[in-house]
């Protein structure tokens, strides 16, 4: 099919040699488009909008055709959440707890931890009642046992392919969003633990932990003068091992356990010589658990970088480890099976993923726990595989060393378990305690009422799937209209019942309407056009309308897109016509035309014949699902009433005549003529026609007014010369000798005034000098005499005795405002004080000033500017902060910016300004918002950036700011600002001072020599906590 726009044209072709009056039905029915060809299946690749008989490609050939039963539910097949048979239930991640998943798996697969849980007395007697469990009641575990039985029974019997351990969780009040240290949770999890069932009389119960995980070394130091030897016993959980420098884990162990010279400063108190002597100092293992926790201390504190670091160093281990050589006492069974290997993936200590791989102990099988997915390792072998695949910077790439038969190197485990070898394995499988079966029978049950709920909602998707399938297949050859009655539905909806996604709404086709209620001509490129039956069928199951029948194609929009495009081809010539008409000098018995509008003319035209084409546009838009921001269509439609229409700018504010002759230009009756079939609307004004006498009173009384500022200005000029030209001023820092009194105004009455002189016709004369701007509420003044002659002398100006006789005499004075000197008294002679009147109200002057201490405390999204100091050398003295006016406008532009009240940049970072509006009265407010006018701006320099900020935020949060805007990391960043080192990271800016465009110098160290670290310090935004306020803390 031809293009759309090559179809537009030829739907309207016959317009050049139709006039508007000879419009038939057959030119309707072309101009809609009724008799194009229709597409064919396999020839035309994508749907054709200018075509309304083109079906094709609406989204029809997902329908056609045999179709797969699962394209008609997104439903997954809920026996996919089903546990797999003799495999084990996995743990959901609730965000960043795989640390505590992979743990609890280990845990579960301690048969002897496991069953000493299950013997446990339970709170749960008091959830029984009767013979079962309160049906309408959730079971909640209370203490952390009962959290850890009920996990492990589910973990046992359930039915579900993993379980949700949110329950255990929120109990150690842990924050499932942060990835903690996952060696320090086992070691305070374990301690709890230990500590909860100390209080249960059952021996097997109470010393499980002890009986598992407890071993007992000794810190051994032998005098090297007198040979005596003292122990200090000590138990332990879990061995943590050194691996830097090392590749294989009996050299750790031997590390751990060998001996230490202490010599020099380090030597060692001997109570039997009672002196200080060197002496040796090493741990001897005394006696080893049943379950033995290896810690490989992966993760170490960077002196550095003030963080810590993960060790991706390969470290090798055997599936057999004899310990019988470590320990003190030989000839006992120290022979361990490796059971339980812990994983850490990533290259970082601050982000990664832990996973387990752990042995079945009643099977002899491996399995790998990844949270909710669980994998059997075949052959009953361990399997580290793609945990080793990690991606690290080419330079530090090292080979996986080989390994023997029986043993394994990782660069990732961070965790070994070994078992006793020779230790009896239970011979019956472990039984769940008959309340705990009961409370995972019931969770069973509730997870077959939800596979069957899925299932059957699966059914019923694929049910409807099937009927929609039916329909389709039905209707669409049935929707081609040929030569039968036929209606138009949009294309948008016909595709959106092709879609199996959505829900099928009911038929809107209000959208395509056009101003007579029918069928825009403009709209047919986003209609199809189907056939009558179709139409039925479509409208009796989802109902909707207007329909849009033969009757709906419009004869008047097509007669009017007729004139109007009769009218576009028609612009050209008539164009050259009134050009030559014009060229013609008229006389009298003419048109007034504005001269605007003459130059423009043809453009207004050819706007205004493509409005409707815009119009249609837009509408198409919105059937597209494009609609156009509310606000921008506001914008544009304001633009476009603003925009006068042809011969408007001739027309005065009261509708009549402009009296500006300048502006406007007689044309003949031919040139009218030919302009008004263009412009049928615009307003006519004959040659004969007067000019408005509204407008002509007005004239006259501007001008009056005019002369009349003139020579207000002049005469204000000439009896306030040195006032206006700013000289010969006074100053309260150095009093005239000349006078006792000096007279207070305010400093935007003296601008407004010389504005008012120098440009007295563009200008509002100044009536009043409003010195209640000055004042409080209670009539007080608001300034002291000290800050007069500091801060607040930009705001007030001082008036000699003489010139304030003169303003009394020119302007409406409302409050008197003066200073006066006089000599002290006879107790202090020679002091002179300065009085003045009227007196200072303290309280309104000490809000005043805490308001804006307080508003500079409690900024958001504040400008400040960081200045990077390179080399110890001092910063360019124009990047201190401030006070400076910008002085790159001249005079006149600054008074054109101040004129009519316009808002100026800076005032909304004045000290004094807006913020007085707190405690002052309403003419205080509205005047203040021009009088107080002191600039904060700060010109940046070079090797400075600028950031937003807020007055809440944290040093820390800063100085992760500077580090992307810099690139210096926050631990070499030494900031301070006016002298004072900032270094409390934890403050807010606003408790140090950091107000809105200061200036904060940054010193940066030298950089580290592993600039790789800066990885793992874009993962610390926030300042350490570990567990702390934790259940494992004992919070």
């Amino acid at each position: 099919m031809a293009p759309r726009l090559q179809l537009e044209k030829a739907a309207w072709r016959w317009a050049e040699t139709v006039r508007p009056e000879e419009v038939s039905q057959e030119h309707i029915e072309t101009a809609y488009r009724i008799w194009l060809e229709p597409c064919i299946r396999g020839v035309c690749r994508r749907n054709c909008k200018g075509n309304p008989n083109c079906l094709v490609g609406i989204g029809e050939h997902i329908w056609l055709g045999e179709i797969d039963e699962n394209s008609f539910h997104n439903i997954d097949d809920p026996n996919c959440e089903r546990r797999k048979k003799n495999s084990f239930v996995g743990l959901t991640n609730l965000g960043a707890t795989c640390y505590v998943n992979t743990f609890l798996q280990v845990w579960f697969l301690n048969l002897e931890l496991r069953q000493a849980l299950y013997l446990c007395p339970s709170t749960c007697s008091d959830y029984m009642m009767g013979d079962g469990i309160q049906e309408e009641k959730d079971y909640e575990p209370q203490t952390i046992c009962e959290h850890l039985q009920y996990l492990f029974a589910l973990l046992q019997n359930s039915n579900r392919r993993y379980i949700d351990p949110s329950g255990f969780v929120k109990a150690l009040g842990l924050d499932t969003g942060q990835q903690q240290d996952a060696q320090e949770f086992s070691k305070l999890f374990m301690s709890l633990l230990e500590d909860t069932l100390s209080k249960q009389k059952n021996p097997d119960v109470r010393n499980i932990v002890q009986q598992q995980f407890c071993g007992e070394y000794a810190y051994v130091t032998v005098c090297n003068q007198c040979g005596r030897e003292s122990k200090l016993l000590s138990k332990f959980y879990e061995l943590e091992l050194n691996i830097q420098g090392h590749k294989q884990l009996t050299d750790c162990i031997s590390e751990f356990l060998k001996e230490e010279k202490l010599e020099g400063d380090n030597r060692y108190f001997c109570e039997n010589c009672q002196s200080k002597q060197n002496a040796t100092r090493k741990i001897r293992l005394l006696s080893l658990p049943c379950t033995l926790n290896l810690q490989l201390m992966r993760f170490v504190f960077d002196r550095q970088t003030g963080h810590k670091k993960k060790l991706n160093t390969y470290i090798g281990f055997s599936e057999i480890l004899d310990m019988e050589p470590y320990v003190e006492h030989k000839g006992g069974s120290y022979v361990y099976e490796l059971s339980a290997v812990l994983i850490h993936r990533g290259v970082s200590a601050y982000s990664g993923h832990y996973i387990a791989h752990v042995k079945d102990p009643q099977s002899g099988e491996w399995y790998k726990f990844n949270d909710e997915d669980i994998e059997k390792m075949e052959g009953k072998k361990l399997q580290l595989g793609i945990e080793e695949d990690l991606a690290e910077p080419a330079k530090s790439q090292t080979r996986k060393p080989k390994c023997g038969r029986g043993a394994h190197c990782s660069r990732n485990a961070y965790m070994l378990v070994y078992r006793l070898q020779t230790r009896e394995r239970p011979g019956t499988p472990i039984q769940v305690p008959a309340f705990l079966q009961e409370l995972v029978d019931r969770d069973n049950s509730k997870f077959e009422e939800w596979c069957v709920e899925m299932a059957e909602m699966r059914k019923q998707s694929v049910d409807k799937g099937k009927a929609k399938h039916e329909e389709v297949k039905e209707l669409y050859q049935r929707l081609p209209a040929g030569a039968e009655p036929y209606e138009f539905v949009s294309l948008e909806w016909l595709q959106k019942w092709l879609d199996e996604s959505t829900p099928t709404k009911p038929i809107d086709n209000h959208a395509c309407l056009c101003s007579h209620d029918k069928l825009h001509p403009d709209k047919i490129s986003i209609m199809k056009r189907i056939s009558e039956y179709a139409a039925d069928i479509f409208y009796s199951r989802y109902g909707g309308g207007p329909r849009l029948t033969v009757k709906a194609l419009c004869k008047e929009c097509v007669v009017e897109r007729c004139r109007v495009l009769r009218l576009k081809n028609q612009l050209n010539e008539d164009y050259k016509t009134v050009n030559n008409l014009l060229k013609a000098t008229v006389k009298s018995d003419g048109f007034w035309v504005g001269k605007s509008s003459l130059r423009s003319w043809r453009q207004l035209a050819l706007e205004q014949l493509d409005e409707q084409d815009g119009d249609a546009d837009q509408s198409n838009g919105k059937m597209n699902g494009n609609t156009l921001n509310k606000d921008e269509s506001k914008e544009e439609r304001k633009e476009d009433e603003e925009e006068l229409n042809f011969n408007e700018d001739i027309l005065c504010p009261h509708g009549e005549l402009c009296i500006s002759e300048n502006e406007r230009r007689l044309v003949s009756k031919e040139a009218w003529s030919k302009l008004q079939q263009y412009f049928p609307k615009a307003p006519e004004f004959p040659s004969y026609k007067e000019c408005c006498s509204q407008c002509k009173i007005l004239e006259r009384e501007g001008e009056e007014n005019e002369a009349l500022h003139k020579m207000i200005a002049n005469e204000q000029k000439t009896s306030l010369p040195n006032l206006f030209q700013d000289k010969n001023r006074p100053c309260l820092s150095n009093w005239p000798e000349e006078t006792d009194v000096l007279y207070i105004v305010s400093q935007f009455f003296v601008e407004e005034w010389r504005k008012f002189v120098r440009k007295p016709t563009r200008c509002s004369p100044v009536s009043s000098v409003g010195n209640s701007a000055l004042l409080c509420p209670h009539g007080g003044l608001m300034f002291t005499f000290a800050s007069m002659t500091k801060e607040d002398s930009k705001l007030i100006a001082l008036i000699w005795p003489s010139e304030w006789q003169m303003i009394q005499k020119l302007f409406v004075v409302d409050h008197v405002i003066k200073i006066t000197r006089t000599e002290g008294g006879d107790a202090h002679p020679s002091e002179t004080q300065y009085i003045s009147e009227p007196k200072l109200c303290p309280e309104c002057r000490e809000g005043l000033l805490c308001q804006q201490q307080r508003d500079l405390r409690e900024y958001t999204q504040a400008t400040i500017y960081v200045h990077k100091v390179v080399d110890n050398k001092k910063v360019m003295k124009d990047s201190a902060p401030e006070l400076n006016v910008s002085s790159s406008e001249t005079e006149e532009d600054k008074e054109e910016a101040k004129l009519d009240g316009e808002k100026d940049p800076d005032f909304n970072q004045s000290d004094g300004g807006t913020k007085r509006q707190k405690i002052s009265h309403q003419s205080y407010i509205a005047y203040q918002k021009q009088v107080i006018r002191r600039s904060m701006r700060h010109r940046k320099v070079r090797g400075e950036k600028a950031l937003l900020v807020s007055a809440n935020q944290t040093l820390k949060e800063l100085k992760i700011q500077i580090m992307h805007a810099f690139s210096v990391a926050p631990f070499d960043q030494n900031l301070s600002i006016d002298g004072k080192v900032l270094s409390d990271d934890c403050a807010t800016l606003g408790t140090l001072g950091v107000i809105p465009e200061s200036v904060i110098l940054l010193k940066a160290d030298e950089p580290i020599a592993d600039y790789a670290a800066m990885d793992d310090v874009m993962q610390v935004c926030m300042p350490e906590e570990g567990f702390k306020g934790t259940g494992l803390l004992g919070h």
